[in-house]
């Protein structure tokens, strides 16, 4: 038997090739991610399978970088395992050295293959749907934050000009295309003489006609609150155009941010639909419309793990257990060595499950349970959310099981 062990990194791999009883088959060189790299890798690689039996690939899980160079194994007919780097990071060459090269990496890997020949998984690409919603919800991650941050910024130049406007609304309301009310309120009233100036019957009716053009609710309880605070204000910027100039940008900038937000979430919805078990998740308690897609994209195919436990360690919720000669560890915390846009995703629908409250539901039972033992918020919420991941992958994969025989 034969290992290929593949470091990846961005732009180019080192490849070697190890046997047992310590032969190296192919001693340590560099490919490219290019089509005339992969290309020579295939070739070698056929070559090498003349002279052995059966050849394994392995390569750590880095990045994306990885998965040009896999396909193109697996399409070419090769065993390939994709393994977590944690693993291989762990896993001890059988030497008191501490090398740190891409060719000692290489057949580092390899070694790591030969010891572990038989518990090898092979790697199976995951369905086009599941791949590109799991792409567009990191995209919805980092959308937010920039959200967050320029927001943050508004408020930030708003309390200079008009303090407290993103507050003037007892709710953010939201339009069809999520924007948020007290931001499109800003662009066109940005700074607080803007409003005082202005007598409250004068301000409500050019209030009113901003609310029907913009496509919010008008209150003449809210034209009454605006006005008053608009007269309380403290402005520390002067009214001009440079001062417009700073906030409306701001305004439209976040904006622009929630219409991408908002063509995020249809098009995670519409990807998430797509997939068989969307109305058994979806009708799961504490699972919303955005939560409901995330859960999926960062779950994928519950049939890759091979109990419950496997997914509950991937999503880095479990407590591994502690334990040396006589003592025994009873205290001990979560891993949180899996994924944390699973753990984030599953913190918030336990959030919401509690917040819902149902005393009909297993998994608020459970986490009111330790609430009333006196644990922490995160402890209870944390163990919430692993039993949800549990009772989630009990059902789906039964309902992925049903429908596979069917």
């Amino acid at each position: 038997m034969t290992v290929v062990g593949i470091d990846v990194s961005k732009y180019k791999s080192t490849v070697a090739a190890r046997r047992p009883g310590g032969e190296v088959a192919l001693l340590p060189f560099d490919i490219s991610h290019d089509v005339t790299g992969i290309k020579n890798l295939i070739e070698k690689l056929h070559s090498l399978d003349d002279e052995s039996g059966e050849i394994r690939v392995v390569m750590e899980h880095t990045g994306m970088y990885w998965r040009p160079v896999a396909l193109a194994l697996q399409q070419a007919g090769f065993f390939v395992s994709v393994v977590n780097a944690i693993l291989i990071h762990n896993f001890s060459d059988n030497s008191l050295r501490k090398v740190k090269t891409d060719k000692a990496d290489a057949l580092k890997i390899a070694n790591y293959g030969l010891t572990f020949w038989m518990d090898l998984r092979e790697y199976s690409s995951e369905d086009e749907t599941r791949q590109m919603l799991k792409i567009q919800n990191r995209l919805y991650e980092r959308t937010t934050t920039t959200g967050t941050m320029l927001r943050n910024g508004l408020i930030s130049l708003l309390d200079q000009t008009f303090p407290g406007a993103n507050k003037l609304f007892l709710n953010e309301g939201r339009n069809s295309k999520g924007h948020v009310k007290w931001v499109d309120f800003v662009i066109r009233f940005w700074h607080k003489e803007c409003v005082a100036a202005l007598s409250l019957h004068t301000f409500a009716d050019t209030f009113q006609k901003w609310c029907k053009r913009t496509g919010y609710r008008f209150s003449t309880s809210d034209a009454e609150r605006i006005h008053t605070a608009a007269r309380n204000a403290v402005a520390t910027l002067p009214k001009n155009d440079s001062t417009k100039l700073l906030i409306t940008q701001a305004a439209i900038s976040l904006n622009t941010v929630y219409d991408s937000l908002h063509a995020l979430r249809v098009e995670m919805n519409r990807l998430a639909s797509l997939l068989p078990e969307y109305e058994l998740v979806m009708a799961m308690e504490g699972v919303g419309k955005i939560t409901g897609p995330q859960l999926m994209a960062e779950v994928g195919d519950v049939r890759r793990f091979s109990h419950k436990g496997a997914l509950v360690a991937y999503a880095g919720v479990d407590a591994p257990p502690y334990q040396s000669g006589t003592f025994d560890a009873k205290n001990r915390h979560v891993s949180k060595r899996g994924s944390p846009h699973l753990r984030k995703v599953l913190f918030e629908i336990a959030s919401m499950i509690l917040v819902h409250g149902n005393p009909d539901n297993s998994v608020f039972c459970f986490m009111d349970k330790k609430r009333a033992e006196g644990k922490h918020f995160y402890v209870y919420t944390v163990a919430g959310a692993a039993k949800f991941l549990r009772i989630y992958y009990a059902r789906v994969k039964e309902y992925l099981n049903t429908q596979e025989i069917a």
